[in-house]
Protein backbone atom coordinates (compact mmCIF):
# COMPACT_ATOMS: atom_id res chain seq x y z
CA UNK A 1 0.00 0.00 0.00
CA UNK A 2 1.30 3.66 -0.68
CA UNK A 3 0.76 4.80 2.40
CA UNK A 4 1.11 9.19 1.80
CA UNK A 5 -1.82 8.35 -1.17
CA UNK A 6 -3.73 6.60 1.24
CA UNK A 7 -3.79 8.85 3.98
CA UNK A 8 -4.13 11.72 1.51
CA UNK A 9 -6.96 10.06 -0.26
CA UNK A 10 -8.80 9.26 2.93
CA UNK A 11 -8.10 12.48 4.64
CA UNK A 12 -9.64 14.35 1.54
CA UNK A 13 -12.86 11.74 1.72
CA UNK A 14 -12.94 12.73 5.60
CA UNK A 15 -12.84 16.05 4.95
CA UNK A 16 -15.72 16.69 2.23
CA UNK A 17 -18.02 13.69 3.90
CA UNK A 18 -17.65 15.71 7.36
CA UNK A 19 -17.79 19.15 5.53
CA UNK A 20 -21.50 18.09 4.02
CA UNK A 21 -22.74 16.23 6.98
CA UNK A 22 -21.82 19.49 9.05
CA UNK A 23 -24.30 21.42 6.89
CA UNK A 24 -26.79 19.01 7.37
CA UNK A 25 -26.76 18.48 10.75
CA UNK A 26 -25.03 21.30 12.55
CA UNK A 27 -24.41 21.77 16.27
CA UNK A 28 -23.61 24.74 16.85
CA UNK A 29 -25.31 28.25 15.63
CA UNK A 30 -22.09 30.48 15.09
CA UNK A 31 -21.94 31.15 11.70
CA UNK A 32 -19.24 29.49 10.30
CA UNK A 33 -17.86 31.77 7.95
CA UNK A 34 -15.82 29.01 5.89
CA UNK A 35 -14.64 31.47 2.93
CA UNK A 36 -12.80 33.53 5.78
CA UNK A 37 -11.90 30.32 7.86
CA UNK A 38 -11.01 27.47 5.57
CA UNK A 39 -8.71 29.07 3.23
CA UNK A 40 -6.72 30.11 6.34
CA UNK A 41 -7.25 26.78 7.97
CA UNK A 42 -6.56 24.19 5.31
CA UNK A 43 -3.36 26.67 4.16
CA UNK A 44 -2.05 25.90 7.93
CA UNK A 45 -2.60 22.16 7.68
CA UNK A 46 -0.50 22.48 3.79
CA UNK A 47 2.39 24.45 5.67
CA UNK A 48 2.59 21.78 8.15
CA UNK A 49 2.70 19.12 6.14
CA UNK A 50 5.26 20.64 3.46
CA UNK A 51 7.51 21.48 6.87
CA UNK A 52 7.11 17.59 8.36
CA UNK A 53 8.57 16.81 4.73
CA UNK A 54 10.74 19.45 3.73
CA UNK A 55 12.29 20.02 7.63
CA UNK A 56 12.28 16.44 9.13
CA UNK A 57 14.63 13.04 7.89
CA UNK A 58 11.92 10.67 8.64
CA UNK A 59 8.44 10.52 10.26
CA UNK A 60 6.79 8.69 12.38
CA UNK A 61 6.24 5.34 10.49
CA UNK A 62 10.07 6.22 8.89
CA UNK A 63 11.37 5.90 12.23
CA UNK A 64 9.13 2.55 13.02
CA UNK A 65 10.77 1.30 10.03
CA UNK A 66 14.54 2.44 10.63
CA UNK A 67 13.73 0.58 14.45
CA UNK A 68 12.46 -2.72 13.23
CA UNK A 69 15.36 -3.10 10.84
CA UNK A 70 18.03 -2.35 13.23
CA UNK A 71 16.02 -3.78 15.98
CA UNK A 72 16.19 -1.05 18.55
CA UNK A 73 14.07 -0.20 21.37
CA UNK A 74 12.32 -2.04 24.31
CA UNK A 75 9.92 -4.07 22.44
CA UNK A 76 12.66 -5.67 20.55
CA UNK A 77 14.74 -6.29 23.68
CA UNK A 78 11.80 -7.74 25.12
CA UNK A 79 11.15 -9.72 22.05
CA UNK A 80 7.34 -8.93 22.80
CA UNK A 81 5.29 -10.91 20.11
CA UNK A 82 3.24 -8.77 16.96
CA UNK A 83 0.19 -8.39 18.80
CA UNK A 84 0.95 -6.95 22.55
CA UNK A 85 3.58 -5.14 20.96
CA UNK A 86 1.06 -3.37 18.81
CA UNK A 87 -1.29 -3.20 21.35
CA UNK A 88 1.59 -1.77 23.82
CA UNK A 89 2.66 0.92 20.51
CA UNK A 90 -0.31 2.52 19.97
CA UNK A 91 -1.39 3.22 23.69
CA UNK A 92 1.86 4.67 24.57
CA UNK A 93 1.20 6.83 21.39
CA UNK A 94 -1.47 7.98 22.90
CA UNK A 95 -0.82 8.32 26.06
CA UNK A 96 2.15 10.37 24.73
CA UNK A 97 0.03 13.07 22.92
CA UNK A 98 -2.51 13.27 25.97
CA UNK A 99 0.31 14.13 28.15
CA UNK A 100 1.97 16.85 25.31
CA UNK A 101 -1.84 18.55 24.99
CA UNK A 102 -2.19 18.98 28.60
CA UNK A 103 1.61 20.34 28.69
CA UNK A 104 0.84 22.66 25.99
CA UNK A 105 -1.77 23.99 28.21
CA UNK A 106 0.12 24.78 30.93
CA UNK A 107 3.85 25.87 29.89
CA UNK A 108 3.82 29.26 28.56
CA UNK A 109 6.18 28.45 25.66
CA UNK A 110 3.87 25.67 24.72
CA UNK A 111 0.77 27.79 25.24
CA UNK A 112 1.70 30.20 22.71
CA UNK A 113 2.39 27.81 19.99
CA UNK A 114 -0.93 25.95 20.66
CA UNK A 115 -3.09 29.04 21.41
CA UNK A 116 -3.27 29.36 17.59
CA UNK A 117 -5.61 26.26 17.54
CA UNK A 118 -7.73 27.89 19.71
CA UNK A 119 -8.42 31.55 18.50
CA UNK A 120 -10.92 29.81 15.95
CA UNK A 121 -14.16 31.62 16.96
CA UNK A 122 -16.61 28.66 15.41
CA UNK A 123 -15.57 24.77 15.17
CA UNK A 124 -15.72 22.83 11.91
CA UNK A 125 -13.90 19.94 10.52
CA UNK A 126 -11.21 22.63 9.05
CA UNK A 127 -10.44 23.68 12.77
CA UNK A 128 -8.87 19.75 12.68
CA UNK A 129 -5.41 20.72 10.99
CA UNK A 130 -5.48 24.26 12.45
CA UNK A 131 -2.10 24.46 13.82
CA UNK A 132 0.85 26.39 14.01
CA UNK A 133 4.12 24.18 12.35
CA UNK A 134 6.28 24.62 15.20
CA UNK A 135 3.90 22.98 17.27
CA UNK A 136 3.69 19.90 14.44
CA UNK A 137 7.00 19.73 14.22
CA UNK A 138 7.18 19.09 18.18
CA UNK A 139 4.49 16.74 18.19
CA UNK A 140 6.19 14.87 15.37
CA UNK A 141 9.24 14.84 17.31
CA UNK A 142 7.70 13.33 20.72
CA UNK A 143 5.82 10.51 18.34
CA UNK A 144 9.65 9.84 17.16
CA UNK A 145 10.81 9.31 20.19
CA UNK A 146 8.14 7.14 21.67
CA UNK A 147 9.09 5.39 18.74
CA UNK A 148 12.39 4.33 18.65
CA UNK A 149 12.28 3.89 22.99
CA UNK A 150 9.84 1.57 22.42
CA UNK A 151 10.83 0.27 18.96
CA UNK A 152 7.40 0.57 17.97
CA UNK A 153 6.30 -1.86 15.12
CA UNK A 154 5.83 0.19 11.48
CA UNK A 155 2.35 -1.16 10.94
CA UNK A 156 0.81 -0.14 14.75
CA UNK A 157 2.41 3.42 13.94
CA UNK A 158 0.91 3.74 10.84
CA UNK A 159 -2.50 2.80 12.45
CA UNK A 160 -1.84 5.56 15.03
CA UNK A 161 -1.09 7.99 13.07
CA UNK A 162 -4.30 7.54 10.50
CA UNK A 163 -6.45 7.28 13.59
CA UNK A 164 -4.93 10.31 15.23
CA UNK A 165 -5.77 12.36 11.97
CA UNK A 166 -8.93 10.85 11.04
CA UNK A 167 -10.28 12.19 14.36
CA UNK A 168 -8.92 15.48 14.80
CA UNK A 169 -11.43 16.30 11.71
CA UNK A 170 -14.33 14.04 12.91
CA UNK A 171 -14.13 15.43 16.91
CA UNK A 172 -13.61 19.23 15.51
CA UNK A 173 -17.07 18.66 13.27
CA UNK A 174 -20.12 20.63 13.93
CA UNK A 175 -21.57 17.66 13.55
CA UNK A 176 -24.85 16.95 16.04
CA UNK A 177 -25.24 13.40 17.33
CA UNK A 178 -28.17 11.82 18.75
CA UNK A 179 -27.72 12.99 22.91
CA UNK A 180 -28.01 9.06 23.51
CA UNK A 181 -25.24 8.41 21.40
CA UNK A 182 -23.12 10.78 22.21
CA UNK A 183 -23.67 9.46 25.55
CA UNK A 184 -22.43 5.90 24.73
CA UNK A 185 -19.82 6.84 22.78
CA UNK A 186 -17.89 8.97 25.01
CA UNK A 187 -17.07 6.12 27.60
CA UNK A 188 -14.39 4.85 25.07
CA UNK A 189 -14.04 7.77 22.47
CA UNK A 190 -13.77 11.64 22.30
CA UNK A 191 -17.15 12.65 20.59
CA UNK A 192 -17.72 17.01 18.58
CA UNK A 193 -19.57 17.55 21.73
CA UNK A 194 -16.89 16.48 24.24
CA UNK A 195 -14.19 18.51 22.71
CA UNK A 196 -16.08 21.35 21.70
CA UNK A 197 -15.68 21.79 25.50
CA UNK A 198 -12.22 21.90 25.04
CA UNK A 199 -13.02 24.47 22.61
CA UNK A 200 -15.10 26.92 25.19
CA UNK A 201 -13.77 30.94 25.54
CA UNK A 202 -13.90 29.67 29.44
CA UNK A 203 -10.43 28.98 30.79
CA UNK A 204 -12.03 26.32 33.36
CA UNK A 205 -13.49 24.52 30.23
CA UNK A 206 -10.48 24.51 27.53
CA UNK A 207 -8.08 23.21 30.04
CA UNK A 208 -10.34 20.14 30.15
CA UNK A 209 -11.02 17.10 27.50
CA UNK A 210 -7.40 16.75 26.35
CA UNK A 211 -8.34 13.64 24.61
CA UNK A 212 -7.74 13.71 20.71
CA UNK A 213 -9.84 10.14 20.18
CA UNK A 214 -10.18 7.88 22.95
CA UNK A 215 -11.97 9.09 26.51
CA UNK A 216 -10.43 7.29 29.27
CA UNK A 217 -7.26 9.72 30.12
CA UNK A 218 -9.29 12.57 30.47
CA UNK A 219 -11.30 10.07 33.28
CA UNK A 220 -8.05 8.18 34.55
CA UNK A 221 -6.01 11.62 34.70
CA UNK A 222 -9.45 13.78 36.15
CA UNK A 223 -9.51 16.29 33.48
CA UNK A 224 -13.07 15.13 32.38
CA UNK A 225 -15.63 17.56 31.87
CA UNK A 226 -19.04 15.70 30.99
CA UNK A 227 -21.17 19.80 29.94
CA UNK A 228 -20.37 23.62 29.24
CA UNK A 229 -22.05 25.96 31.43
CA UNK A 230 -23.60 27.18 28.32
CA UNK A 231 -25.66 25.20 26.01
CA UNK A 232 -23.46 23.53 23.78
CA UNK A 233 -25.65 24.81 20.61
CA UNK A 234 -24.77 28.36 21.98
CA UNK A 235 -21.62 28.12 23.77
CA UNK A 236 -18.71 31.17 23.16
CA UNK A 237 -15.73 29.61 21.22
CA UNK A 238 -12.24 30.58 21.09
CA UNK A 239 -10.10 33.15 23.14
CA UNK A 240 -11.15 36.54 24.22
CA UNK A 241 -7.72 38.10 23.24
CA UNK A 242 -8.18 36.78 19.71
CA UNK A 243 -11.20 38.16 18.37
CA UNK A 244 -10.40 40.66 15.50
CA UNK A 245 -10.83 40.31 11.68
CA UNK A 246 -7.03 40.74 11.01
CA UNK A 247 -5.83 38.24 14.14
CA UNK A 248 -7.41 35.55 11.79
CA UNK A 249 -5.47 36.11 9.02
CA UNK A 250 -2.45 33.25 8.23
CA UNK A 251 0.29 35.35 8.77
CA UNK A 252 -0.85 36.87 11.61
CA UNK A 253 -1.67 32.87 12.97
CA UNK A 254 1.56 32.23 12.03
CA UNK A 255 3.61 35.24 14.06
CA UNK A 256 1.01 34.74 16.68
CA UNK A 257 3.28 32.96 19.00
CA UNK A 258 5.64 35.97 18.97
CA UNK A 259 3.11 38.13 21.30
CA UNK A 260 3.15 38.53 24.83
CA UNK A 261 2.36 35.97 26.73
Amino acid sequence: MNDPAFRLWLFLSLLVLLGVAERWRPRHCAAPQRRQRWPVNLGLGLINALCLRLLLPWLAVDAARWAQAEDIGALHLWRVPPWPAAAIAFVALDLAIYAQHRLMHRIGALWRLHRVHHTDMALDVSSGVRFHPVEILLSMGIKIAVVLLLGAPPPAVLAFEIVLSSFALLTHANLALPAGLDRRLRWAFVTPDMHRIHHSVLPAEHDSNFGFHVSWWDRLFRSYRERPASPQSSMQLGLDRYRAADQQRLLALLRQPLDAP
